[in-house]
């Protein structure tokens, strides 16, 4: 009797279902049972084929080939991971091979991960689709026992492959038209560029932002304060002498409480981390970078096997995991979380109101522990960092609701009206999880809560001391990659369209959970953008890659327009080669508007110093690790590290350190004006109990991280279908 090959998508996945289907053989890319083989992809094995595959012409660019329009997409197996997709091609091609189960990610992508991959392996034999949301044993089983055929995804797979082939022809196009038209390393995408239009946009009105003064009244009564509020509801005075005139006028004299509203409120826990939600929390608390947060989670997920799947955009869990809730809280009762877990299971049935939701689990539900032990002195501190958000938010999720009673008094003082509020709490709930019941971070500023004494509704007060408080209104804030990931999630507001809003709003928004940190990060390595402390600023360069870029390809409504256009082809509405076919001809006219575009770009950051392979002089640009200079030829790719942004910290103020100079001559210094030799750096670590050897690892890692930035973007260009997804 035949065998049946499954293929799943990752290493990780194939060992859970090997386990369940009872395969323990290691096999040539795979595990071998009695009735199942299990093998794997790592993410895509095969991809389109660069330009070069249609003509030799295209391995040099040069506007006048553009646009490229190939009439059929080729496909060519990844060089990097060609052993597995021969493994694979190799187990589809049996003759004890039966059939193929696709137990890919369940998913738009996961559907073009399998489809690819039979299509280059030339596989033809009967194959049925294993749709789960979730990876627990129970849902593996339920899943084999429902197999659905392959054919009913067949529509998914079209829709899939149009978004890969329209971000091919866009992109691609796109971004050789705009390097060659300006000779500099320039790329745009469907994402990249509406994510670093946003980055450029928020600038502008920061920099055209007027600061102005204003005034607000502070009266200060007997054990509470309140703030003079006008009958529109506004606190804020722009004329100083209109408030100094409520200053006079109550300064000394009796009020009346007119009101002293009770009511009793409830704030239930937030929901569980999605992705996006953990990379935030992370880039706030810990300054991570959203693409450090999901390597870090990957570990978490992979090595340590103590965090679900990471790269999900759901907060909910389904019904199947409601039962394994008691396993994965008594696997993470261990030391700061023992109580709370102990307490929760104790709590039968557990409180899962705020957590179940299956209409709200698209591919993967939430990310929670898992059932495995957890070891915490085993965890890094960055693992430890995101292993404790995790499990905080997992047991909040759980645990009951944050009560109190919330208190707004109003003083009528000669016919002026103050107004304060307060909370009592009533049940600490969750937020005893993060140490805080306050909670005035989205509180009105000029209003905050307060602890209020007993006040009876009629009482008279006195007013102490009343005084004007000066403010000044702020321009809106620069992104943090928290916000931006916000942002990125929830462009709507940039779109006029109501269609089109609606549309974007029912997606994951400019990218996805899974590619939203590689965005940013490609933003970060072309020199688009670049931290200062938390903050992100579109560099000279990205300001002017967005003012010689096509309009359509800076707003939000270029991928609401393909998304909205893609969901019809995955319920076979539209048909996947029109899509394509208009993709063609809309690639050509934007191939056309960059090349008749009057737009200019200057280097305005060239130094004197030449390119030692070329000759033309260097540019001057900040990396995420530091100073560089680099060569403006994109076909030279010459980078030379000046600074390096290190891990080591300044003993006066303990901020990094940054290290300049070379060989002999490296140096430490700190922006408060601290300096240190390298030499004498090393000697300080030894006298400070650290080894010799310690000193030499974190030499070690410090030129690895020069050698990165050195080569970092060897390759970029090459890499155009990851940069412009």
């Amino acid at each position: 009797m035949g065998k049946t090959l499954v293929l799943t998508e990752k290493p990780s996945v194939a060992r859970d279902i090997a386990r369940v289907l009872g395969c323990r053989q290691n096999g040539e890319g795979c595990i071998i049972g009695p009735k199942y083989i299990i093998t794997w992809a790592l993410g895509h094995l095969v991809t389109l084929a660069d330009p070069e595959a249609y003509d030799k012409k295209y391995s040099t660019w040069r506007l006048e080939d553009l646009p490229m329009l190939p009439q059929k997409m080729q496909l060519v197996v990844i060089k990097q991971t060609g052993k597995q997709f021969k493994a694979v091609s190799s187990l589809m091609h049996r003759s004890d091979i039966d059939e193929l189960i696709v137990a890919t990610d369940a998913g738009r992508e996961g559907e073009l991960v399998a489809r690819w991959i039979m299509i280059k392996a030339g596989c033809k034999k009967p194959a049925k689709r294993l749709w789960i949301s979730s990876q627990t044993d129970r849902a593996i089983k339920e899943g084999f026992a429902n197999l659905k055929p392959l054919s009913e995804y067949d529509n998914l797979y079209k829709s899939a492959q149009a978004r890969a082939q329209a971000d091919w022809l866009v992109g691609l196009n796109v971004t050789r038209a705009l390097t060659c038209k300006h000779n500099v390393q320039l790329s745009a995408g469907r994402v990249q560029t509406p994510t670093l239009a946003m980055i450029v946009r928020r600038e502008e009105e920061i920099l055209k932002f007027v600061s102005k003064e204003y005034y607000t009244v502070e009266a200060q009564f007997d054990g509470f304060s309140a703030a003079y509020r006008d009958s529109g509801g506004q606190t804020r005075f722009f004329d100083k002498a209109e408030a100094e005139k409520i200053v006079m006028a109550v300064n000394g004299k009796k009020g009346t409480l007119t009101q002293v509203k009770k009511e009793f409120r409830f704030q239930a826990p937030p929901a569980a981390y999605d992705l996006t939600e953990l990379q935030r929390d992370a880039n706030r608390k810990y300054a991570y970078s959203a693409k450090q947060t999901l390597s870090i989670m990957q570990s978490l997920y992979e090595t340590h096997k103590l965090l679900t799947y990471p790269r999900t955009d759901s907060r909910y869990i389904t019904d199947d995991v409601v039962a394994t809730l008691p396993e994965r809280l008594r696997s993470i009762a261990v030391g700061p979380y023992r109580d709370v877990a102990n307490q929760i299971i104790r709590a039968k049935p557990i409180p899962t109101k705020y957590i179940v939701n299956n209409a709200r689990v698209t591919d993967h539900h939430a990310i929670i522990p898992t059932e495995q032990f957890v070891d915490l002195s085993r965890l890094t501190h960055e693992e430890r960092n995101i292993y404790d958000l995790v499990v905080r938010r997992f047991l909040a999720v759980l645990s009951p609701a944050f009560e109190y009673e919330e208190v707004r008094i109003k003083v009528i003082v000669e016919k002026f009206s103050f107004h304060a509020k307060g909370k009592i709490v009533k049940s600490a709930g969750w937020k005893a999880l993060y140490g805080t019941v306050v909670g005035d971070e989205d509180e009105d500023s000029d209003t905050r809560s307060q602890q209020l004494p007993p006040l009876n509704q009629g009482a008279v007060v006195f007013v102490k001391n009343c005084k004007t408080v000066t403010g000044r209104t702020k321009p809106p804030s620069r992104y943090t990659e928290a916000t931006l990931l916000t942002a990125m999630e929830n462009p709507s507001r940039l779109i006029e369209d109501s269609k089109l809003r609606d549309v974007i709003e029912a997606t994951s928004g400019l990218g996805t959970p899974a590619t939203r940190a590689d965005i940013i990060e490609k933003l970060f390595d072309s020199f688009c953008i670049e931290r200062r402390g938390k903050e992100i600023h579109p560099t000279s360069k990205g300001k002017q890659l967005i003012n010689i870029v096509p309009p359509d390809l800076k707003s939000a409504e270029l991928t609401a327009r393909w998304e909205e256009q893609l969901k019809l082809i995955s319920t076979g509405r539209v048909k996947s080669d029109d899509f394509v076919s208009e993709m063609r001809g809309y690639a050509s006219r934007l191939v056309k508007s960059v090349i008749s575009s009057s737009s200019v770009y200057t280097h305005d950051n060239m130094t004197r110093e030449k390119c030692p392979d070329c000759g033309k002089y260097l540019l001057d640009v900040n990396g995420k690790r530091g100073r560089m200079l680099v060569c403006p030829d994109r076909e030279c790719g010459f980078r030379k590290s000046v600074s390096i942004i290190t891990n080591a910290r300044c003993p006066n103020c303990h901020k990094k350190l940054e290290m300049r100079g070379e060989g002999d001559k490296k140096a430490f210094f700190c922006a408060c004006g601290y300096r240190e030799k390298l030499s004498d750096f090393e000697r300080r670590r030894e006298s400070a109990g650290a080894n010799k050897r310690d000193v030499i690892n974190y030499m070690n890692k410090q030129n690895r991280q020069e050698k990165a930035v050195n080569s970092a973007l060897a390759d970029q260009l090459a890499k155009w279908m990851e940069e412009n997804k």
